[in-house]
């Protein structure tokens, strides 16, 4: 059923939302994403150059007969921002070569063919809800219990904050032992062509989540659950183990 349009009887200010978006492309930018693929020789640079007028990569090829031909198929990117009339573009190109260059290029692709996976190997956050709720419903099927466990020591507020965690396992997370610098701040992160991911923005990953449930909030709980219910869980059945090897032997070997 079509809804019925209905003018409004005075300004209400919406009909700026394309000022708005325009603004916020304008400041971000536009990413594009080019890939060169094929032997060398057949001005794959030359016309990535022309297309947008400018010098942004290097010809591969090979300037003398005798310089050696590339043995296996290379990746090479390069990232340039391309300004016009106050429109940036991040232009990122890879370019592939040794491509086709051997007498027989049987799997010359897979270099390429790889990289791109590893490209996308990332997930939208529509994907992320559906892979996790794919393994909790894993977990349920196998009835693998997962901590934080509730007792009856738990008040509301600690069993309100185990089922928030419980919600957010798996958790989806990216770890860096390096600084990069973000707005001119120094922070842990990860930086590529693309982009920085911060680990400790929440909208990047779940980093920090992990890290305070393992470290700030259940870091006790933990260390009790891991002595008092699964070492004493553990000690039990290896000294029944243990005792049913002793009785299971021939008396006289006893």
């Amino acid at each position: 059923m079509a809804a019925e349009e209905i003018r409004a009887q005075s300004y209400v200010g919406f009909d700026s939302i394309t000022q708005q978006i325009e603004h916020k492309l304008l400041k971000r930018g536009f990413q594009f994403n080019v890939i060169l693929v094929g032997q060398t020789g057949l001005g794959k640079s030359t016309l990535t150059n022309t297309i947008f007028a400018s010098h942004l990569i290097d010809s591969k090829g090979r300037f003398a007969s005798d310089e050696p031909v590339r043995q296996t198929t290379e990746i090479q990117g390069v990232s340039h921002v391309i300004v016009e009339n106050g429109v940036k573009l991040r232009l990122n190109i890879v370019d592939t070569p040794g491509y086709g260059d051997q007498v027989n290029n049987e799997n010359c692709w897979d270099p390429i063919i790889k990289y791109i996976k590893d490209q996308h190997s990332a997930l939208t956050p529509e994907e992320k809800a559906a892979f996790k709720a794919k393994i909790r419903e894993e977990l349920v099927y196998h009835n693998i219990r997962l901590y934080p466990f509730d007792t009856d020591e738990d008040d509301e507020e600690e069993s309100a904050l185990n089922e928030t965690i419980r919600q957010k396992i798996p958790f989806a997370i990216v770890g860096s032992e390096t600084n990069v610098i973000i707005d001119g701040k120094s922070v842990r992160g990860r930086k590529n062509r693309w982009g920085v991911v911060n680990v400790e923005n929440k909208e990047h990953c779940e980093f920090v989540d992990l890290r305070d449930f393992l470290t700030r909030t259940h870091l006790q709980d933990l260390i009790e659950t891991t002595a008092q219910i699964h070492y004493e869980a553990f000690r039990s059945k290896q000294l029944l183990a243990l005792k049913e090897g002793v009785n299971s032997r021939p008396a006289e070997q006893r």
